[in-house]
């Protein structure tokens, strides 16, 4: 039986998709356009997403919290939708290999968050932590779409379920 984290990363990864679809549909000029609102814009809402998965795939590929923090983070907020888009497909393809080479996905491990303190956790949530952080800024982008006058996509776990 699948673990319930692979089948909840499976939905982060999907709701990104239909996200960035959605953006996609927009282009570049709304992508990039500077608004009032949560993020300065979709493109930097984004672009931390992908930088906080990258540093959650550092992590639980067993980085320390202080490491991962100084690995240089590349500038996404300047590419276009289309090549964040492939560079979260890089960082999926990461995710997926180490996931499924992992035996124990619910193997206690030390984590210290240098602001929060140490505490331990299994991959397993951190993957779910992942989800609940995308999850929380699909969100903000789907307030910004709306307070810009454009429609949003639905990206609830229900419409995952039902989606294939």
């Amino acid at each position: 039986m699948t673990h319930h984290a692979l089948k909840m990363y499976d939905y982060h990864v999907w709701a990104n998709k239909e996200m960035f679809n959605r953006l996609v549909e927009l282009g570049d000029e709304v992508y990039h356009q500077e608004m009032q609102s949560v993020f300065p814009s979709f493109s930097k809402v984004v672009s931390h997403m992908y930088i906080v998965d990258q540093l959650w795939f550092h992590i639980v590929s067993g980085t320390s919290m202080t490491e991962a923090l100084e690995i240089e983070k590349v500038e996404s907020d300047t590419k276009s939708i289309e090549e964040i888009i492939t560079m979260f497909n890089e960082l999926t393809k990461q995710y997926r290999n180490f996931l499924n080479r992992h035996d124990d996905l619910d193997k206690m491990l030390m984590l210290d968050i240098p602001w929060a303190g140490r505490r331990e956790t299994s991959i397993s949530e951190m993957v779910m932590h992942i989800t609940t952080h995308g999850a929380y800024h699909r969100g903000n982008i789907t307030a910004m779409l709306r307070q810009n006058g454009y429609s949003s996509v639905t990206t609830d776990l229900t419409s995952f379920w039902y989606s294939g």
